[in-house]
């Protein structure tokens, strides 16, 4: 297929992950603030600021001591990640560069793909953090995440299996892998950060990957770090695990086949496969969690621009018919 679309789709899909993942974190950090200490909600709004890179519109994170200033600076720092429009990773601004790919690409989505993601786009386009915070911020986050999901529901049951529907998945799936890496880093970060060591930042990173059942039944519950570590980086039965995600990035650069230069083709499908590898045949021996994941983070960025360079922003010499 042409270059665009497959970057439109390989777009499209990033973005809406990213927007779904972003409401989920959202959502759970709205619950904190009904009955967690001050320091756990302090590092939920640091892990999300550190997942998108960003720095809040306070310039820094304080960790507040009252409550009243919290939820103030909540407030605030929800609008800044759900509705500021000059913040490119925010909720709104993720669907809205999500739909603008879509609506380049019609013509490789179904009608039905489109339908769904236009009109929850248009919904999120008509309110406002004071529309949602009065109420049930943390229903406003879940429909939203709901919304995707039902997109991608819609997708698995309409698009046409060609060459569109696996960039598509190529792109959910390297968005899933660097936010789950990301995540693991910045909470590891945090335990180190604390005299005290809170485990409610590993649990809500089960409830994010709907692992906590799981969890509980492969371990206790009592929650372990180093457990829901290797729980989301390496089980294969868990379909957001990070070994899933990396397994289906190679599997579905393998679908796409070669672009038009060969030894980028070969280069982009071996570093997939060896960043597959990575988690199968060195997590179980070694004992850096954290430089391991540093190295699957660093590498998944790595493997983006290798498709990059590879279906997308090629020498247009190698594209041309000899």
């Amino acid at each position: 297929m042409l270059a665009r679309s497959a970057q439109g789709l390989y777009w499209m899909s990033r973005y809406l992950e990213r927007a779904e993942h972003l409401a989920r974190l959202l959502r759970l950090q709205t619950e904190t603030l009904v009955d967690r200490p001050l320091p756990e909600i302090h590092v939920g709004w640091t892990r999300i600021y550190d997942l998108i890179g960003r720095r809040p519109p306070t310039g820094e994170l304080v960790a507040l001591e009252s409550d009243d200033f919290a939820l103030a600076d909540a407030y605030t720092l929800a609008d800044d990640l759900t509705f500021e429009r000059s913040n490119p990773s925010s909720v709104r601004s993720c669907f809205a560069l999500g739909r603008e790919n879509a609506r380049q690409m019609r013509q490789c989505i179904s009608a039905e793909m489109w339908t769904s993601l236009n009109v929850s786009y248009l919904r999120l386009q008509q309110r406002e953090i004071h529309d949602v915070w009065g109420g049930s911020p943390e229903g406003f986050f879940a429909e939203t995440a709901a919304a995707v999901d039902t997109f991608q529901g819609i997708a698995a049951a309409t698009m046409y299996r060609d060459e569109g529907w696996h960039f598509m998945q190529l792109g959910h799936l390297v968005e899933r892998a660097q936010i789950l890496a990301s995540l693991l880093l910045s909470q590891i970060a945090a335990d180190r950060s604390v005299e005290e060591a809170s485990e409610e930042g590993w649990t809500s990173l089960l409830r994010l990957y709907h692992a906590f059942e799981a969890y509980t039944d492969r371990y206790s519950v009592e929650v372990d770090p180093e457990q829901v570590a290797d729980l989301l980086a390496t089980n294969q039965l868990l379909p957001a695990s990070l070994v899933q995600s990396l397994d289906g990035v190679s599997a579905e650069i393998a679908a796409i086949g070669p672009g038009p230069h060969p030894l980028s083709s070969e280069e982009t499908q071996g570093e997939a496969d060896d960043l597959a590898s990575l988690l199968h045949e060195s997590w179980p021996v070694r004992d850096d969690t954290e430089a391991l994941l540093r190295e699957v983070n660093d590498r998944c960025r790595a493997l983006h621009d290798l498709v990059t360079a590879c279906y997308f922003n090629y020498p247009v010499a190698h594209a041309l018919p000899r």
